[in-house]
């Protein structure tokens, strides 16, 4: 009978040889998964044949470059625990950057009574964000109704769904009189010529129309212009998470329609990647 030492190892090259980095934690978790534990590589209790199959078979999605959060279902983001599905992005530790800048934004102010996400997806940003401010209710809107039923799921299992309202529906049908002192968004940056380049992870299961934004990417930022603009209480603060290179043109469009870049706050690798906005001091406060 294997053990769990030798299954582990097994997968772990099994990984390593198909150019997967990081399949030790890969098969680790995946075992774990199976037998609905933690589970460590030193470890030498042995495997039953039936969870051995099934830990196999999960590697075998592994290699077919399937995420470990679609394969089990579950991310984490935060200091949460969040479901996932093929209807929705990948929560990343990238995106953890504007609940980082949130806090920073309101840390010498009243926090934010009323938050939006926009293209809310998991919910991820705007549970984290109603975790960190439990004075707070929010509404996470995004078009896609399976995306916008993990986001309710997500909001129940997090103990959130009493100040979080998901909404199906489209940026632009957000009611005219709805103001919102912190509105976070992710939205689609990627141009389309850049779809080919994409890790497989990411263009074979990741919905690419929460990923892909027209030509130059900047699809989506155009849009959210005036949405801000329209929602965005006077006080209000705005975060958008950037791709790679966006932030000089995206903070340009948002200038368009009245807001003003206050920070830029790099993620881990050092990527720009939230931009702050609020309204600008030059014009009237009222939108």
């Amino acid at each position: 009978m294997t053990g769990i030492r030798d299954a582990l190892k097994t997968a772990a090259a099994d990984l390593a040889r198909a150019g997967i980095e990081g399949g030790r934690l890969d098969a680790r978790l995946l075992l774990g998964h199976v037998l609905g534990r933690a589970v460590w590589p030193h470890e030498d209790a042995p495997l039953d044949d039936a969870a051995l199959a099934r830990f196999r078979m999960l590697v075998d999605r592994r290699l077919a470059r399937e995420p470990v959060s679609k394969i089990v279902g579950r991310r984490a983001f935060w200091t949460l625990d969040l479901a996932v599905t093929a209807d929705t992005l990948d929560p990343r530790p990238d995106s953890e950057t504007l609940i980082e800048s949130a806090l920073a934004a309101f840390a010498d102010r009243d926090p934010p009574r009323r938050i939006l996400d926009l293209g809310t997806g998991t919910g991820c940003l705007l549970l984290a964000a109603l975790s960190e401010f439990p004075q707070a209710t929010g509404l996470g809107i995004d078009r896609s109704g399976p995306a916008a039923a993990v986001a309710r799921r997500n909001a129940e299992e997090t103990g959130l769904a009493d100040r979080a309202e998901i909404r199906c529906q489209d940026w632009s049908e957000l009611a005219s009189d709805e103001r919102f002192d912190l509105v976070l968004s992710n939205p689609p940056y990627i141009a389309e010529a850049e779809i080919p380049t994409l890790e497989e992870d990411v263009r074979l299961h990741d919905p690419l129309g929460a990923l892909v934004a027209g030509a130059d990417g900047l699809e989506a930022y155009r849009a959210l212009a005036p949405i801000l603009a329209r929602v965005l209480a006077p006080d209000g603060v705005a975060i958008l998470e950037l791709g790679i290179g966006q932030g000089d043109a995206v903070a340009a469009l948002m200038a368009s329609v009245g807001l003003l870049e206050v920070d830029r706050k790099a993620d881990l690798a050092g990527i720009p990647r939230s931009l702050v906005l609020k309204w600008n001091d030059t014009r009237s406060n009222t939108p």
